[in-house]
């Protein structure tokens, strides 16, 4: 019953530093004290392979791992899950958080590359039409704010809805971008005439 009040914070990535791993791992005991589950599915560094293996073991009411990549069940958390982590260092473009805005689970993540380009900050004092949760530096206790007000807001099914609404409409979809690319097309045919 609680399991299943609680919001589930879903994380599918390779287990590696470039991923933000060592943030999560530098939380440790913190990530099982907030008051939600995760669910994780990766592969990597050994190091993070067993940090989250031992969380699973601690606390096995509000953590599920799986070590190994598994396509099905991927998409199971993505559209699964309330909230998506990508606490990336670095990401070019990223596409699980495309994923998980279009399934309605809404992302958390670093501002860097593609995720700062698609994901858009909650910010209760301004009007902004937010996606998700954003966070600026590379550090545990950045993240840990971010995930803290993700949870806030999940308590607020009224401004949750909105956030989905907002993700759940928008076009990452190739459509957009070839819609795009003819515009462009058309008006450089146009200014060759």
């Amino acid at each position: 019953g609680a399991a299943l009040s609680r919001p589930l914070i879903g994380l599918i990535s390779r287990m590696v530093e470039q991923k933000g791993f060592d943030l999560l791992a530098a939380l440790g005991d913190r990530l099982a004290a907030l008051d939600a589950s995760f669910v994780v599915l990766g592969t990597g560094d050994p190091v993070y392979q067993a940090f989250w293996t031992s969380m699973a073991g601690r606390y096995p009411e509000r953590i599920g791992v799986r070590i190994g990549f598994d396509e099905p069940l991927s998409h199971l958390i993505e559209a699964g899950a309330d909230v998506f982590l990508m606490p990336s260092r670095f990401e070019p473009c990223g596409l699980n958080q495309m994923y998980s805005l279009r399934y309605g689970t809404l992302p958390v993540v670093r501002a860097v590359g593609g995720l700062a380009d698609t994901v858009i900050n909650y910010d209760p004092g301004t009007r902004r039409r937010a996606n998700g949760f954003v966070f600026e530096a590379a550090t545990p206790a950045a993240l840990f704010d971010a995930l803290a007000r993700a949870l806030a807001a999940f308590d607020k099914p009224r401004v949750w809805q909105r956030l989905q609404g907002v993700g759940m409409r928008q076009d990452h979809s190739w459509h957009q971008s070839a819609r795009e690319y003819v515009r462009m097309y058309e008006r450089v045919l146009k200014l060759r005439t």
